[in-house]
């Protein structure tokens, strides 16, 4: 145990905690007060859930710089977002480019696309996780149509250059997917000026928001070329059997996780009065307080950019002569800290950085987290390298 008698939680990109109250709040005070579905009755609680509804896809829109707030979608995660962005625009014959840092969130419809006729070249990076943006040129075919990316490696927390690739985009007419996993709610993303075309976010993790909330952004352009994946009830249109052609309806079949809306409402009004910036400033600070006390350290190796520039607050590393899935284990048993530790669902990332198969320890800071759990952490680390020195 250590000293605050308390776990340490460094698995943030997995999913944050602790939640702000307020999200757990608005989720009881849906569940105990409210109780209606939307789109399905006309009576008081049904408009007010309808409200909320609606805010919280204008704050999304807000946020990420879209543009009409009907094309502000809601799904069950972004791994979801992404199976209907993907499988829903690209066509046998087609080819896209995407980075070799990728989670299996992209990776596995991708792979299982290819069994349809679907090719991909994953853009190549070097140690650091940074993309070697020069190749795209090389790597384009007469049938490539979109480029998906990552914003941030889930595995070494380095980013993509988004509005670089953007433009790379916009000049070679291709369609710019990105998954916001990793980045969205700490630090900005711009859909008009990165040119974003559609743009996947998660709920519980940045956004602070709780689990089985996700969804996507789409320009407008987008809505009618990608084919609907799901279908079913949406509380309009009830006497046709077909698929609403208009927004957000097109997307939205079944009963929303409303409990879940509430809860991101809430989380989203929390950031906006606490500051995207203070947020991504206190998290910019954990980080480096952590990388310059590894760098003390004899026996770890750090994997992605030593300095804050380009790095999401996610830290992967490994130590000499000890197996991770041993390291982090060791580091719950005696000290009480929660790591990630393995391949983290990104085996294309770990392949690309050279830690496949074996894995990494990941460490992941998020707002709530403090300077005193970082010098736990950094102190826990010590004694097992030094332990490892004296077997």
């Amino acid at each position: 145990m250590n000293i605050l008698n308390h776990p340490i939680y460094f698995d943030q990109a997995a999913t944050s905690f602790p939640k702000p109250p307020e999200t757990i709040q608005a989720m009881t005070y849906y569940m105990s007060r409210v109780g209606s579905n939307v789109n399905r009755g006309s009576y008081a609680a049904a408009v007010s859930a309808e409200n909320v509804l609606f805010d919280t896809r204008q704050k999304l829109t807000d946020l990420f710089h879209g543009g009409d707030c009907k094309n502000t979608i809601f799904t069950a995660s972004i791994t979801t977002s992404l199976n209907i962005l993907l499988k829903g625009l690209l066509k046998p014959g087609n080819h896209v480019l995407t980075t070799s840092l990728e989670h299996n969130a992209v990776m596995r419809p991708l792979h299982q696309l290819t069994q349809n006729g679907v090719t991909f070249d994953r853009i190549p990076c070097d140690g650091e996780g940074n993309l070697l943006t020069e190749t795209m040129l090389s790597l384009l075919h007469p049938n490539t149509v979109a480029v998906i990316a990552t914003h941030a490696s889930n595995v070494c927390g380095t980013m993509m250059p988004l509005e670089e690739i953007g433009n790379f985009c916009l000049r070679h007419i291709l369609y710019f997917l990105v998954d916001s996993a990793q980045t969205a709610g700490s630090f900005p993303i711009d859909m008009q000026k990165m040119h974003i075309d559609a743009l996947a976010f998660t709920g519980h993790k940045g956004l602070l928001g709780p689990q089985g909330t996700g969804g996507f952004l789409l320009r407008e352009r987008m809505v009618s070329l990608i084919t609907p994946l799901l279908s079913g009830g949406t509380g309009s249109l009830s006497y046709s059997e077909d698929i609403p052609s208009f927004m957000p309806d097109r997307f939205e079949p079944g009963t929303p996780n409303l409990p879940g809306i509430y809860g991101l409402r809430a989380a989203l009004n929390f950031l906006e009065a606490t500051g995207p910036d203070t947020v991504r400033k206190q998290e910019a600070e954990l980080t480096g307080r952590f990388l310059e006390g590894l760098s003390g350290i004899p026996r770890i190796r750090i994997f992605g950019r030593k300095d804050l520039t380009f790095r999401a607050p996610v830290v992967s590393i490994q130590i000499e002569g000890m197996d991770p899935a041993s390291a982090a284990d060791c580091l719950e048993r005696k000290f009480d800290i929660q790591t990630r530790v393995g391949l983290h669902c990104a085996p294309s990332a770990h392949k690309a950085l050279g830690t496949f198969p074996s894995g990494t320890i990941r460490f992941s800071f998020g707002y709530f987290n403090t300077d005193e759990e970082i010098d736990i952490c950094l102190d826990a680390l010590k004694e097992v390298c030094n332990g490892i020195q004296t077997t």
